[in-house]
């Protein structure tokens, strides 16, 4: 139980098998899926905190009496019972429809038998750090994690008036709809920049095509082990490797892994035809399984950077890639170096790579907006959900308390 000295005004501790009752879900045969009723499976959970039958994909065939025995009703909560790795142990979403569905086996569902927590705040609740812990805590098992009905019966929970939840849950989903319409504009923005990268690579008559080894260089500088490692991602380009959540599995002598230099673009050797490539902006050194390439003066780096990552050009990195199969596949500098490419004059690269640059801050400056609206949300979960800020119907976040979370 919670710390009695700890529990806010007006707010109730107690333990989640005082007023829920919990159930395993069905285990079919495989012939049952695919056609029935709708089932809801971990996926399923891990997609929102909220669902409606709309969101779900999966059916089973089961019986009536299944169907009475296992259905999910409006405000049950949902939980993943299994997960490889205790930290997505015990996920939750609570159904937010009045079509009866059903749940598979790797779910629990909870129901309350006294109506203490209103959907909407429980969909928030029973996913904020403290619940979570206690719910991680919980978790049994060596090879998967594993939580079960009797470790939810004894999780603690801190429950606030009825008008408080719902001024909570009504708060909270103000950020969620923000961060909704922000990342359907960063989605849109996403898909015009590849029509225009479509658009801005089809080449015309004036352009002329080359052979890579008339463009670059093939950089072979070693021995510079006082500088830093560098990884080259698919998503972030080429960053400093202590930036990612990578492993560090390099060798710990590196006098032969290769220097990377402002303006050269690293790649994968073996994950080129995936579109493993970037411009470097910084100095560094990679591992030799990466292809470090130098620009000669006719060709704009960042053009040829964001012409590597076209369609077209990847599929021709994959046709030029050697090896037996997928996993084996490389392209070696010497077979880069066959590849063709069509580009523009110098003056036209540099106006196409000034409008794609022009594109794709407006998507950056829309994903850090983003990342500022969880920030936010994840604050304002800590503080409203433990009681540390309390409102009731007539209050709201403070502009005080805001630029707390905001900071």
């Amino acid at each position: 139980m919670i710390n009695s000295k700890k529990i806010p005004s007006g707010w109730k501790s107690t333990t989640l098998g005082t007023f829920m009752e919990f159930k395993n879900g069905i285990n079919a045969d495989k012939s049952a899926y695919g056609q029935g009723t709708e089932f809801v499976n971990v996926m399923d959970i891990f997609k929102s905190h909220f669902l409606k039958r709309e969101d779900i994909q999966g059916k089973v065939q089961i019986t009536e009496k299944q169907k009475a025995e296992s259905s999910v009703m409006y405000g049950d909560l949902l939980f993943n019972r299994t997960s490889e790795v205790p930290n997505e142990i015990a996920y939750s979403s609570v159904y937010l429809d009045h079509e009866e569905i059903t749940f598979g086996g790797f779910v629990i569902r909870g129901r309350q038998q006294e109506d203490l927590l209103d959907p909407y705040f429980a969909g928030y609740c029973f996913n904020s750090s403290n619940i979570r812990r206690e719910m991680i805590r919980r978790s049994q098992g060596v090879v998967r994690a594993n939580i079960g009905q009797k470790d939810l019966n004894k999780v603690p929970i801190l429950i606030p008036s009825e008008p408080e939840q719902k001024q909570i849950a009504n708060t909270l989903a103000l950020w969620d709809n923000a961060i909704e319409k922000t990342e359907a504009l960063i989605a849109a923005k996403e898909n015009q920049f590849k029509w225009l990268t479509q658009k801005l690579f089809k080449p015309t008559a004036s352009w002329e095509s080359y052979k890579l080894s008339d463009l670059f260089e093939n950089r072979r500088e070693t021995k510079n082990v006082d500088l830093p490692l560098i990884s080259i991602t698919r998503e972030k380009g080429v960053v400093p490797h202590s930036e990612t959540n990578r492993k560090d599995n390099s060798n710990e002598d590196k006098s032969k892994y290769l220097r990377i230099r402002p303006n050269d673009i690293g790649y994968n050797t073996m994950r080129m035809w995936q579109g493993v490539s970037a411009l470097s902006t910084i100095d560094g050194i990679v591992s030799p399984a990466y292809t470090v390439c130098t620009p000669k003066k006719i060709v704009h780096p960042e053009f040829m950077a964001f012409l590597f990552k076209t369609k077209p050009m990847i599929h021709k990195f994959y046709r030029y890639s050697q090896g037996l199969t997928s996993d084996t596949w490389n392209l070696k500098f010497h077979h880069f170096s066959e590849v063709k490419a069509s580009i523009p004059d110098i003056e036209t690269q540099s106006e196409i790579t000034k409008t794609l640059n022009s594109a794709k801050k407006e998507i950056d400056t829309l994903r850090k907006i983003s990342e500022k609206y969880r920030l936010q949300k994840r604050g304002l979960m800590q503080k409203l959900l433990t009681g540390k800020w309390q409102v009731n119907a007539q209050q709201r976040v403070s502009e005080a308390e805001y630029k707390e979370v905001s900071a």
